[in-house]
């Protein structure tokens, strides 16, 4: 190794010695370095031709050449990856030959259009078809010229979920290149409006900010939708606006000011009736793209469905005169038990027709679906004994008020809807009508005498009344023999008010969502009763207020105490807990009053539902149940029979009130009560909770079990 020489330190030596690990200084002078003009311009160019690199780690995308904010040359891409493993592609460009590339117009070239990965995952194979079928509708692709969709899933299908995606897509990517639409809105019924929120805020995340309108003054709602309606360009801050039918009917003017790209009206057979002001108010926006959703698009009658198909695609079927006497007379006519051969010919014949045109922009796939993803579904319709004192009401009542007479033309007058409420309370519990009877109103003059003496309407007496006698039941046997949770349904706040008088008896913890909860409260309520840990057993729901959307998967057995007349309001209502997310097996319990009102009620609801199988599911071998001039039957009262509803079918599958397994040899076991797997005594039930209460008031069920064809059952 080289010695370190050591550094002179005598003053005045002459020599310099320098590190040879340092460079010398240069000299600072105070004199700038000049540049000519043209290597001047030089260096700011190549500053200026530096190419922009994306800040983001990791990022693989083509690197533009240009400056920011002109547009690079190149062929136009997808937005997300067509040939991705589980890619969701909508639209595929049509495959074009070499020679025809070379003369395409690079920057007009159509692109892949393909769900976004993040939606596409979660979708389960019937929910991407659903999404594809929406997209080719909306885009004009089904029916040229018609915008307009249908989507009528039975409840629990995730149609919320398709319609999301929907929007996303259209929000974000065309076969242009560019967003499909620049806004959105979804009306839905006020319980639902937060639901909607909270669905979009699930699945996309903090991707997209929507504007949920759910209260405020008329001056902060009406500044919200004018700035929402003002928005403008490629990415607008609040593209989804979500706002109930009523806020949408009282602010409709300033949503007419400007156009939205696309509708959905959820709950959409609130749209039945075109002379309504919310389905007027709704025709008249300026938007071309209609989804409506609808887990029941028939309700009582077809000209109801016209209107839907009308709002969604207008002019598709004609006006509602011209569907009236091509399509609904023939038809109604066909289906009439004292039907022709010709006219039932001729039925079904329009009936095909009206298929074939409606299926267009209608999709509808049943919760049989649902059964590869649920837990087991039984759903049992309980006919309950009325108690001596309701059968002696009913009969005075029928006597007195002689609602019979008052039908003329066979039609039913408001004296005759009256008597058919009156009736419809009598057989929930006496209780609803001791105030007529206090004020011996028609129907009720001295039935007053009839109740016990003392009696008193501040405490719940169950043993009153067949259906409360059974429902006490269910709820005891429940709660002493498992952790399910319940929920009680009713058409009345009347009959909901003796449901607490009968948990505060029983000191059940309880819910209760009607009318009158505010929509902000009913979203913390049911989060709330969902959750495993709280300790509320009983939830209380008004059908007519919250009897659609709302996911009760907190309970897993439900109690309808009574019958619509619509068909959908109960079906909604049953939905409420066998849906996604549920974990355990679902018992549904529909109680009617043995030989009443209620079960003339049911089997209006089997007829309408009938005819709903036709149009929307289908199925060919629909019996014809009733005929359409039994109102006066209505008002009678059958004390000898187990199930009217049974008798008036002449169900094949039962000799002597029993049913036989395997079915009478030459019997088409299917085609009286269809939706019904068996009829069934104490004897062929399996209920241990219902077990307990028949000896009570049951006297007969129909029962359909979810999971039949999977678990070998005959």
């Amino acid at each position: 190794t080289r010695k370190r020489q050591k550094p002179v330190s005598e003053a005045g030596s002459g020599e310099c010695y320098l590190s040879p690990f340092r460079k010398p200084l240069a000299q600072l002078t105070n004199s700038p370095h000049c540049l000519d003009s043209s290597q001047h311009e030089a260096f700011i160019r190549s500053i200026l031709s530096k190419p922009f690199k994306v800040p983001i780690p990791n990022y693989k995308g083509p690197l533009g050449l240009r400056a920011l904010g002109i547009k690079r040359a190149g062929l136009r891409s997808p937005l997300h990856d067509p040939f991705e493993e589980g890619a969701l592609v909508l639209y595929e460009p049509p495959l074009l030959s070499a020679h025809d590339q070379l003369k395409i117009d690079k920057d007009k070239a159509p692109v892949h259009v393909v769900v976004d990965p993040v939606l596409s995952r979660v979708l389960r194979p019937h929910q991407r078809e659903g999404v594809k079928f929406l997209w080719d509708c909306v885009t004009s692709r089904r029916i040229p010229g018609s915008h307009g969709c249908i989507m009528a899933d039975e409840m629990g299908l995730g149609k919320t979920l398709q319609c999301i995606t929907l929007m996303w897509t259209l929000l974000r990517q065309s076969p242009d290149c560019k967003p499909e639409i620049e806004k959105a809105m979804v009306v839905s019924p006020s319980s639902l409006v937060r639901n909607w929120y909270n669905e979009v805020e699930k699945w996309l995340g903090g991707r997209i900010q929507p504007l949920a309108i759910d209260g405020g003054s008329k001056e902060e709602i009406d500044h919200k939708l004018v700035g929402f309606m003002n928005q403008r360009g490629l990415r607008v801050p609040s593209p989804i606006l979500i706002i109930s039918y009523e806020t949408f009917r009282l602010h409709a003017e300033a949503l007419k000011k400007g156009s939205v790209g696309l509708v959905i009206c959820d709950e959409g057979h609130r749209l039945k009736n075109s002379e309504n002001q919310t389905y007027q108010a709704l025709n008249s926006l300026n938007t071309p793209r209609r989804v409506l959703i609808s887990g029941t698009p028939i309700q009582n009658d077809l000209l109801e469905y016209f209107s839907l198909v009308h709002f969604v695609n207008s002019g598709i079927l004609g006006t509602a005169q011209e569907f009236k006497r091509h399509f609904e007379i023939p038809i109604l006519k066909g289906r009439d038990a004292a039907a022709s051969e010709a006219e039932r010919h001729k039925g079904e014949e329009r009936l095909q027709e009206l298929i074939s045109i409606v299926n267009r922009c209608l999709i509808r796939r049943t919760s049989d679906i649902l059964s590869k993803y649920l837990p087991v579904k039984i759903e049992q319709v309980v006919c309950c004994r009325l108690t001596p004192l309701q059968a002696e009401l009913y009969k005075n009542f029928l006597k007195q008020a002689k609602p019979v007479e008052e039908l003329k033309g066979g039609k039913i007058s408001v004296s005759s809807l009256s008597s058919i409420t009156s009736l419809k309370k009598l057989c929930n519990h006496p209780a609803l009508i001791h105030d007529k009877c206090v004020e011996e109103e028609e129907g009720f003059m001295g039935a007053l005498d009839l109740f016990p003496a003392g009696y008193s309407t501040k405490s719940v007496e169950p043993q009153l009344s067949g259906k409360m006698l059974v429902l006490d039941y269910i709820l005891a046997v429940t709660k002493s023999t498992s952790n399910d949770k319940v929920v009680l349904v009713s058409n009345y706040t009347q009959t909901l008010d003796l449901f607490e008088k009968l948990c505060r008896n029983r000191r059940y913890l309880y819910v209760r969502l009607d009318g009158t909860m505010s929509i902000k409260k009913r979203a913390k309520i049911v989060e709330r009763f969902n959750s495993p840990s709280s300790p509320e057993f009983i939830f209380m729901l008004s059908s007519k207020a919250g009897g659609c959307g709302l996911n009760l998967i907190g309970a897993n057995r439900l109690v309808m105490f009574d019958p619509d007349w619509n068909p959908a309001n109960d079906e909604q209502a049953m939905a409420r807990v066998w849906r996604d997310g549920q974990k355990k097996t679902c018992y549904i319990y529909r109680l009617l009053s043995t030989g009443t009102i209620e079960e003339k009620i049911f089997q209006r609801q089997t007829h309408k539902k009938a005819l709903s199988s036709c149009v929307v599911d289908e199925e060919q071998d629909v019996e014809r149940h009733f005929s359409l001039g039994e109102l006066k039957e209505l008002f009678t009262l059958n004390e000898t029979t187990t199930s009217d509803t049974h008798d008036k079918i002449k169900c094949r599958r039962c000799v002597n009130g029993h049913q036989v397994r395997p079915p009478p040899e030459g019997s088409d076991c299917t085609s009286d009560l269809s939706q019904w797997n068996h009829c069934a005594d104490k004897r062929g039930l399996q209920d241990s909770v219902l077990k307990a209460a028949w000896d009570a008031a049951v006297t007969f069920t129909f029962h359909h079990h979810s999971h039949e064809e999977q678990r070998g059952i005959p």
